[in-house]
C-alpha cells in the first residue's frame, strides 16, 4: 500500500511538471499588430511600415520562449511623405539599391536566444533574414497582456543594404545612416 502512494505522489508530481512547463504556441493578429520604420540621413530622415505577413510566439509556461515572424516586403511604405515623392521613395526602397523586393518579396525573424531581464521583459537574440542573407540581431521585448512591444535597430549593410552608406562610398553629405530602427507592436 505504501508502494502504491509513492507510486501516486511521483506521478502527480511529474503531470504537475509536465503541464507547468508545457509550450502553447500564439499566433500572431498580423492584421492588427505594426511594423514601424525610421531611417535617417544626413540633414533628415524618413519613417513609415511594412505589413507583418505572419506570426507567432511561443511560451512556456507565461514565459516567452519563442518566436518567428515574416514580413510582406512588397507593403514598404513612407508615411512622412505625398504624392511624387512618397511615390519615387517607396519605388527607391523596393528596388535593387535598397531591398531588392521583387526577388525578396519577405524578410524573417526567428528567435533564438531568450534571456529573462526583469518582469515581461526579455532580451531576445534572432536570426534576421533580409535579401536571402541572415545575421543576428539583439533586442529587447515587453511582453504583457496580449501585447509585445519591441525596438531593433537593424545594420542595413549586414544585408547588402549599401546604397547611400558613408562606409562604400556616399558622399558624406548625401549619407543615409547605415541603422534603421524598427518598432513593433505585436497583437496575439
Amino acid at each position: 500500500m505504501r508502494n502504491l502512494k509513492s507510486i501516486a505522489l511521483a506521478l502527480v508530481i511529474a503531470l504537475g511538471t509536465l503541464s507547468a512547463t508545457a509550450q502553447t504556441t500564439k499566433k500572431v493578429d498580423a492584421a492588427k499588430s505594426k511594423v514601424l520604420w525610421l531611417a535617417k540621413k544626413v540633414g533628415g530622415q524618413h519613417n513609415g511600415d511594412v505589413a507583418l505577413k505572419d506570426g507567432n510566439l511561443v511560451f512556456k509556461g507565461k514565459k516567452l520562449a519563442g518566436g518567428n515572424f515574416t514580413v510582406d516586403m512588397t507593403t514598404i511604405n513612407t508615411t512622412d511623405l505625398q504624392g511624387e515623392y512618397k511615390g519615387k521613395l517607396d519605388g527607391h526602397l523596393k528596388s535593387e539599391d535598397f531591398f531588392s523586393v521583387e526577388k525578396f518579396q519577405t524578410a524573417t525573424l526567428v528567435f533564438k536566444q531568450i534571456g529573462v531581464k526583469s518582469a515581461n521583459t526579455y532580451t531576445v537574440t534572432a536570426d534576421l533574414t533580409i535579401k536571402g542573407i541572415t545575421a543576428p540581431v539583439t533586442f529587447d521585448i515587453v511582453v504583457n497582456k496580449g501585447v509585445a512591444n519591441a525596438k531593433l535597430l537593424v545594420d542595413r549593410t549586414k544585408y547588402d543594404v549599401k546604397y547611400g552608406s558613408k562606409n562604400f562610398g556616399a558622399l558624406a553629405d548625401k549619407a543615409i545612416d547605415d541603422e534603421f530602427e524598427l518598432k513593433v507592436q505585436l497583437k496575439y
